[in-house]
């Protein structure tokens, strides 16, 4: 397949952006720089639907930009439910979790873990955490850098270090304030890029709207029956919601890089307000993300035929920079770069708060160089996660990072049963979950090796940690420890941490 060049116009536009984001950190480097309440939690001033804005740029980075619409474009629209599933759990999150979150004052998810269990679960939720977004931020920075460079003549070397460097940059100097306020500007482009790419591509086939519904309905494109049917088919409705529950469950109430932006509205109504709004964005991607694959299915059917051996992860940016007009192509590049950038940025300002609060402040107590060892671990932390995505760009190994995540995407969902064992048993202690942790994993190991969908695989992760948690809890009695003010049962009581009197309503 011939490489095309991006051409001078389409580089001014995509400069401006990046120089754009830069410009941002560099606004909030003095109000970042005061505390690390200020530099973590924004010192709980941003609104809610700015909040709610982040939230959902984090959770939507290039890899969902560019394989949601693939996934319809190979397949249907059967994928949505997982953006059901997040809509349909904000309830939950609401009535069950963000109590707890804002009751503690926590910055970090973890932290909650201790007052429940002991420093033992804390320590280790947060390292799980810390080291599966150094990888995270790898295959953010290195999958659209090889489906970008599939297509096009740009150095990949260039496209990665231009990416993770400028979000190092701008992570660094502007703290949580920066990330969140970037977040929404990065939010807006890729909502705005995906729905440019549904408008365009239906003005450039014959016949618009009407022809790219018929070619849907005629191809199955769109939802069928058999999509709800139960079974082992990877597209059956009801195990893609009942499994993106779970998964989702994880990314709201186990993992920092969201809960931390709990902390980052000025009450728990507002909190509840950006949780809301980050579900309506869910829905709003759905016609949007997946009208993208729909329409390049019927471009590519009735306009132009993709080249042979064509690979479909890159089938985004191949439409954009041989299709699109001079200047639309470069904002529409600058949308898949800011997909890829608000979740780095908030891996790595996340990433950074584990280190200062779950392991400097906690073992060492709070100085006022805190600030400077967080953004010394966004350094750290974004070289690192820059350093393994261009060397999997270099080898071109793939497989590599797939034998990575799948071994740390083990303990994530796990992860997330161990919140839940907290929030909605009493019984639950420090060595029981760290057994049904264990357990989960080795479990959860073996389904990966079947025939089951990652869905399925997550519904049993979630299940084998809360259940093998809660039995082996009661083999350990002595541990069990006082959960007045921690779990469901006494949600409205006032929690009195151990080692003080003061109470936390």
């Amino acid at each position: 397949m011939d490489k095309v060049g991006l051409g001078a116009i389409n580089w001014i536009v995509l400069v401006v952006y990046l120089v754009a984001m830069l410009g941002v950190g560099v606004y909030f480097t003095k109000r970042s720089g005061k505390n690390t309440d200020a530099f973590f939690t924004a010192s709980g001033k941003i609104p809610a639907w700015a909040a709610g804005f982040s939230i959902y740029a984090t959770t939507l980075s290039a890899i969902t930009f560019m394989s949601t619409p693939e996934q319809a474009f190979l397949t249907d629209w059967s994928y949505a439910a997982g953006n059901l599933a997040i809509f349909a759990i904000i309830p939950v999150l609401i009535y069950f979790y963000i109590p707890f979150f804002r009751k503690l004052n926590v910055t970090t998810a973890y932290e909650y873990l201790e007052e429940r269990f002991g420093v033992s679960l804390r320590v280790i939720g947060s390292l799980l955490f810390i080291l599966f977004h150094i990888g995270r931020v790898a295959i953010v920075i290195y999958l659209p850098t090889l489906a970008i460079t599939s297509v096009s003549n740009i150095n990949p070397i260039l496209i990665a270090s231009a990416v993770g460097g400028l979000c190092i940059i701008y992570t660094f100097l502007g703290g949580m304030e920066g990330v969140i306020w970037s977040d929404v500007i990065q939010g807006i482009l890729l909502l705005g890029g995906a729905l440019l790419v549904v408008i365009l591509g239906i003005f450039t086939i014959n016949g618009g709207f009407s022809t790219v519904i018929s070619d849907a309905l005629a191809n199955d494109k769109l939802i069928t029956v058999d999509n709800f049917q139960f079974g082992a088919a990877a597209a059956a409705i009801p195990i893609i919601f009942i499994g993106s529950i779970f998964n989702n469950l994880h990314q709201y109430t186990a993992s920092q890089d969201v809960v931390q932006r709990y902390q980052t509205t000025s009450s728990i109504k507002e909190t509840n307000k950006s949780l809301w709004t980050n579900g309506i964005l869910a829905l709003v991607t759905i016609p949007i993300f997946y009208g993208m694959g729909t329409v390049l299915y019927s471009y590519y059917s009735n306009v132009e035929a993709l080249p042979d051996g064509f690979n479909t992860s890159a089938v985004v940016p191949y439409f954009i920079v041989t299709t699109l007009p001079v200047g639309v192509a470069g904002l529409l590049i600058a949308a898949i770069f800011a997909a890829c950038q608000s979740t780095i940025s908030s891996s790595l300002n996340s990433l950074s708060a584990c280190v200062t609060v779950d392991f400097k402040q906690r073992f060492f107590g709070k100085t006022g160089q805190d600030v400077w060892i967080a953004r010394i671990a966004i350094i750290i932390a974004g070289i690192l996660g820059m350093a393994a995505a261009l060397y999997l760009v270099s080898t071109n190994r793939a497989e590599t990072w797939n034998l990575f995540l799948a071994l740390t995407g083990l303990f994530g969902v796990p992860i997330a049963g161990i919140f839940a064992l907290g929030i909605f048993t009493k019984r639950a202690n420090a060595p029981g979950v760290l057994i049904g942790l264990f357990l989960s994993a080795i479990t959860s190991y073996f389904i990966q090796q079947t025939d089951l969908t990652p869905f399925a695989v997550s519904v049993v992760s979630f299940f084998t940690s809360f259940i093998f948690g809660y039995v082996a809890s009661f083999f350990f009695p002595k541990y069990n420890k006082n959960t007045t003010g921690l779990t469901i049962f006494s949600r409205n009581e006032a929690y009195v941490k151990p080692d003080s009197k003061t109470k936390v309503s």
